[in-house]
């Protein structure tokens, strides 16, 4: 899915060793689809070509505050106008300053100066910078002093991240991955119609132990509810995503536990109920478990092996009983009869929503294809990719509390 089809950006490169990240970043926003027109400093140009980002964006690459190829020989004017943002990563620690003190002395400062503003004639241009440098020059007071000011102005700082350094040293100073880069641009355009709101999600399955080496498991992939943990994270949520044995990366801005069985997952969630407003429970949870794991590797023999196996705990529906809980989201998973069984279990664990979908349409996939079900009625959502089907659910879900509220 391209999350950036029809966005413009401009990109800025300044000097600093990750100006490498960059080009990847113009191959990822691309590939998001969005047009990008790169603005490359005279530093920037020291460690990455124009060639290079000319043959990644498709467009020319500008550099000169006097540059003639554009018809009224105002590059630092037209190159801000209808363009969605202006990202500078790497951001260095001199073009920081400069911004700072609102110089105007090389295309790329002249540019984010011009830019349109909230109260211009033309459509709002947001600044973003990627700060880039050696955790010294990032800890020093002066340049902590321009971040604050850059703060102050309205500019959005994404990251520095923390870690070893083209230098040698470890520190914060390092500038965020190209894909988290992108990430946080995404976000950037999102509503941000849960923020201040605390969100307790569970994901993946659980997995019973037998042995040391078995259990019971199922075979859900947690990409749902790991899509909508990222969702949520950019609709400004504080999430809190509870997962069982999956494969996936945590998204961006979600904070994870992981557990193994069901008894680890209600544990889990128990523990952060603490001004929770929103619990969604999309964690296919094993319904049974052994009534005793064996200590050691059960041995193959030639008579059958029998398990007594007691029910686990409905994680759902503890937390939709508790006096001033959460809003609660449950999920229904059915191979038949959706509306049937998706409504009866809202009704029945009284529920305010519930997300149905037949396990053939989305159970392991990257698609899904739902229906909501709430007090009001059935509401089939378009079939997509789970990530714009959990966008769709977490829009619902603000709705609701929001009718609430």
């Amino acid at each position: 899915m391209k999350e950036l089809a029809g966005r413009r950006f401009v990109l800025g490169v300044t000097g600093g060793i990750a100006a490498y990240k960059a080009a990847e970043l113009v191959r990822l926003l691309g590939k998001a689809g969005a047009r990008v027109d790169v603005v490359l400093t005279e530093g920037g140009a020291r460690f990455v070509t124009a060639v290079t980002f000319q043959a990644l964006s498709g467009n020319p690459v500008w550099s000169d505050l006097w540059d003639a190829r554009m018809a009224n020989n105002m590059a630092h004017i037209d190159l801000s106008r209808q363009v969605d943002a202006i990202l500078v990563a790497p951001a260095s620690a001199d073009f920081l300053a400069r911004l700072a003190q609102g110089r105007a002395d090389d295309l790329l400062t002249t540019l984010c100066l011009a830019r349109p503003r909230k109260d211009g004639d033309c459509r709002e241009c947001p600044l973003l910078v990627a700060p880039a440098m050696n955790r010294q020059m990032w800890e020093n007071p002066a340049t902590q002093r321009n971040v604050a000011l850059l703060r102050q102005d309205g500019i959005s700082l994404l990251g520095p991240a923390s870690g070893e350094q083209a230098c040698g040293e470890v520190g914060e100073g390092r500038m965020l991955e190209p894909e988290e880069l992108l990430e946080d641009l995404v976000a950037f355009f999102q509503p941000r119609i849960l923020a201040g709101k605390k969100l307790v999600l569970t994901a993946g399955p659980t997995f019973e132990a037998i042995d040391p080496v078995r259990g019971i498991t199922n075979s859900s992939s947690g990409k749902m509810g790991y899509a909508l943990a990222r969702a949520a994270a950019q609709a400004g949520a504080d999430v809190v995503l509870v997962s069982g044995p999956v494969a996936l990366a945590t998204p961006r801005g979600v904070r994870r536990v992981d557990v193994m069985s069901a008894l680890e997952m209600r544990a889990a969630v128990f523990a952060e109920m603490m001004d929770t407003a929103i619990f969604i429970s999309v964690a296919a949870v094993a319904d049974y478990r052994p009534v005793a794991a064996s200590e050691h590797k059960i041995k193959k023999g030639g008579c059958e092996l029998t398990l007594t196996l007691t029910p686990n705990p409905d994680i759902l529906a503890e937390v939709a009983s508790l006096p001033n809980g959460p809003f609660c989201v449950g999920f229904a998973a059915e191979s038949r009869n959706l509306a049937q069984y998706a409504e009866g279990k809202r009704r029945t664990k009284r529920l305010p929503l519930v997300v149905g979908n037949l396990v053939q349409d989305g159970l392991g996939g990257d698609t899904n294809s739902v229906t909501l079900f709430d007090e009001v009625g059935s509401h089939p959502l378009p079939p997509g990719p789970k990530t714009e089907v959990a966008r769709g659910i977490i829009e619902h879900i603000a709705r609701m509390i929001e009718a609430r509220d």
